[in-house]
């Protein structure tokens, strides 16, 4: 049984979805101002585990992301560039859906604000019609806290020093914490009709009225960073809630922890920003998904390019590996009886999956899961493909493919297969050279033709059985 933490009980839970087999998932996604960084990935990625291992368990998951591409941060931006603010949200947004595609993140729905400015109307009026909210002379409408009861359980936070106000409006608010559901148009900036005059959206009701659009009135996860528990996840709750007069709204709210450069939490102030489209070339998408993976998502990941480079040269480990299992199995015949010390090792290989499923049951332990996945490459390498068993290859591939499906880092089997038709001819010439010189004890020219072969990127492992070759992949730039 999967069991998650859940930011509102602050409680590891038992996960059962509100329908059996399916599961409604909602992630706060970005506002398209400026290019993503390092940060984003940190947060979307790690979502993107909690997605895929939901269905490896075999649930349905319809899982939802917004683009919030109408906001105070794009107008500003839109000025500052001296273009059109939609120009800026769609230059950003592009960026944005090309970067989740690189990194192998699959979004069943991402609608955006700008498309769904009726139904955030709607939901607006009927919170002002419940006596949730009240509009302010300027035609600005708020919603009004003290009429919902449970306002600050989810973040622990309710006392005014911890409210970023903005004067602006609080000379029109009943009470200070009220927040913006519709916000009156400002000379120059960009407006929608609504009942209480021209207007856009507030920033929290964009999430409630899309979330609820495609999900319905019960979500099983929640998730986002850690810094929008308060005010965004709060704010959304309160109207949720109120809207539909029930609770939970939100099954389990899941918070990713930040992404710090140096212990500090990555910011323009501090000018330490990574973008991600730097990272993304210099380090490569996998091994990006791989350093994520071996951070639980609630703790702090902290940038450092020591632990990228382990990532990296893991990367390549998983890579070889699988590349020679499959060679393995295509090349050694079919196996129909184990002996003992075979049957050991298929053992061996069994009990790396149980632990992989029992970290990740246990609120998404990717940690511990890769350390599961290591050794699983420690079997393969020193007890499978020494072996040369079709069967413990094929036991050990399905293995790693399996796992894979949680981290997404292998390429399809296919393409391996391709690209190693493509130059096995030519290299299967050059060992048997070098086996021949091997033979006349010239070891020193053998020994070259294996170190050349490693600097194209192609390495041999003597065994046994003869000698088998993989061609390395490469896991992006190694400058800095």
């Amino acid at each position: 049984m999967l069991r998650i933490y859940n930011t509102l009980t602050k409680e590891v839970e038992e996960f059962e979805p509100s329908e059996p087999g399916l599961v409604k998932a909602y992630f706060c996604g970005p506002t398209p101002y400026d290019h993503l960084h390092l940060g984003h990935a940190r947060a979307f990625v790690s979502f993107d585990f909690v997605r895929r291992y939901l269905l490896l368990k075999g649930f349905n998951v319809l899982y939802v992301q917004n683009i919030t591409d109408i906001d105070d941060k794009i107008i500003r931006r839109a000025g500052e560039l001296g273009v059109d603010w939609r120009d800026v949200a769609g230059m950003y947004t592009d960026e944005y859906l090309s970067l989740l595609r690189e990194l192998r993140i699959e979004v069943d729905l991402h609608p955006r604000v700008t498309e769904h400015i009726e139904d955030i109307v709607r939901f607006v009026e009927a919170l002002v019609e419940k006596g949730h909210a009240y509009v302010a002379p300027s035609g600005s409408v708020y919603f009004d806290i003290t009429t919902y009861g449970d306002y600050g359980r989810l973040s622990g936070r309710v006392g005014a020093e911890e409210w970023r106000q903005e004067e602006e409006f609080l000379a029109e608010k009943r009470n200070p914490f009220d927040f913006a559901l519709w916000k009156a148009a400002k000379p120059g900036e960009p407006y929608w009709p609504s009942p209480w005059g021209p207007g856009r959206p507030g920033w929290h009701i964009e999430c409630s009225v899309m979330s609820s659009k495609y999900l319905g009135d019960t979500i099983d996860i929640h998730g986002g960073g850690q810094d929008l528990i308060f005010p965004h996840h709060e704010n959304e709750r309160a109207q949720s809630e109120s809207y539909f007069g029930k609770s939970p709204w939100v099954r389990y709210w899941v918070h990713v922890g930040p992404l710090t450069v140096a212990g500090e939490k990555m910011s323009k102030s501090l000018g330490n920003i990574i973008r991600l489209t730097d990272a993304v070339k210099t380090w490569s998408p996998e091994v990006l998904r791989l350093w994520i993976f071996s951070s639980h998502y609630r703790r702090p990941l902290d940038y450092k390019e020591e632990a990228l480079e382990q990532a990296r040269t893991t990367l390549r480990k998983i890579l070889s590996t699988h590349e020679m299992l499959l060679r393995v199995f295509k090349e050694r015949p079919v196996e129909h009886r184990l002996d003992e010390r075979r049957l050991r090792v298929w053992v061996s290989l069994s009990q790396t999956w149980r632990e992989f499923v029992e970290a990740l049951d246990s609120d998404i332990n990717t940690p511990r899961a890769l350390a599961a996945l290591h050794r699983l490459l420690g079997i393969a390498n020193a007890e499978v493909l020494t072996s040369d068993s079709s069967s413990l290859a094929f036991k050990a591939l399905a293995t790693l493919e399996l796992m894979d499906r949680v981290l997404g880092v292998l390429p399809p089997r296919e393409e391996v297969v391709r690209a190693s038709d493509q130059v096995e001819e030519l290299v299967k010439l050059i060992v048997e050279v070098r086996a021949r010189l091997r033979a006349r004890r010239m070891y020193e020219e053998s020994d070259w033709i294996r170190a050349e072969l490693g600097k194209l990127g192609i390495r041999l492992a003597d065994t046994k059985e003869g000698t088998l070759w993989f061609v390395e992949k490469r896991t992006g730039s190694s400058e800095k």
